[in-house]
């Protein structure tokens, strides 16, 4: 019932801009935390940013601060990560998550999407 899609992953050069989006359905949108994640070949799964609806408090992992930003358009139930200045390190399965609390742990989210390739060339 509950169903979050990612789109806007692809090829990008170092350097360049992308940006995600997460769309969400079939739950109270305003009441969740949503969370970015990735992973990459041969990784485990790591948080990148999440951001609290109730108060539009963020908060970002170490190697994307600074270059990433996480948003929110409540009318359009819609979580955008914008990735700027990208590195080839940044190469993953980006996936987003809602879940109750604010946390940059992925086992207290609730709810997954399948994910979206971002790959930085060079």
């Amino acid at each position: 019932q509950v169903q979050l899609v990612e789109s806007g992953g692809g090829l990008v050069q170092a350097g360049g801009s992308l940006r995600l989006s997460c769309a969400a359905s079939g739950l109270t949108f305003s009441r969740y935390t949503t969370g970015w994640f990735r992973q990459a070949p041969g990784k485990e799964r790591e948080f990148v940013a999440y951001i609290r609806w109730s108060g539009d408090i963020t908060y970002y992992a170490n190697s994307v601060k600074g270059r990433f930003t996480i948003s929110r358009d409540n009318a359009k139930n819609t979580v955008f990560l914008q990735m700027n200045s990208v590195e080839p390190e940044d190469t993953a399965v980006y996936s987003c998550a809602a879940g109750r609390p604010a946390t940059m742990h992925s086992d207290n989210y609730d709810y997954w999407g399948q994910g979206t390739q971002v790959t930085v060339s060079s």
